[in-house]
């Protein structure tokens, strides 16, 4: 059995990783699911949240905001909506785009769409999540 699988994580603007790595944890929208080389082919629709994967020896972390993972014996590749890799991400944007969901829903004014700002606050607190996962990882 191999002892690496192949990560692809793109969007619809760009491949955001690719790389050989020993594991992936993904939020599936069941619940987070784990992948190991040889894992048996299965499909699964992701959640907002934080993809996990060991490289090198090395625990790292990409946001991803929803999409589809394939995975077969030797490859995952998810496919996001959004993504971005832990080291990439911009706090002070993403506490912004907090305040701002959160300004939103307290507003209670009628051309507000709930269901959009509640999405926007849920990616924007998984952004800060997966930002201060990548901080606690790198000391």
């Amino acid at each position: 059995m191999a002892s690496s699988i192949q990560l692809d994580i793109v969007t619809p603007d760009k491949a955001v990783l690719s790389a050989q790595v020993e594991y992936v944890g993904a939020p599936g929208i069941e619940g987070e699911f784990g992948v190991l080389p040889g894992h048996a082919a299965m499909l699964s629709a992701l959640g907002i949240g934080c993809v996990n994967y060991t490289e090198n020896g090395r625990k790292n972390c990409a946001f991803v905001s929803g999409g589809f993972a394939e995975i077969n014996s030797d490859k995952m590749t998810i496919l996001a909506e959004s993504a971005e890799l832990s080291v990439n991400i911009d706090e002070a944007r993403a506490r912004e785009a907090l305040k701002r969901a959160e300004e939103r829903l307290k507003s209670n004014a009628a051309e507000v769409d709930v269901d959009r700002a509640n999405a926007a606050l849920h990616r924007a607190i998984a952004r800060l999540q997966v930002h201060s996962s990548h901080s606690a990882l790198s000391k």
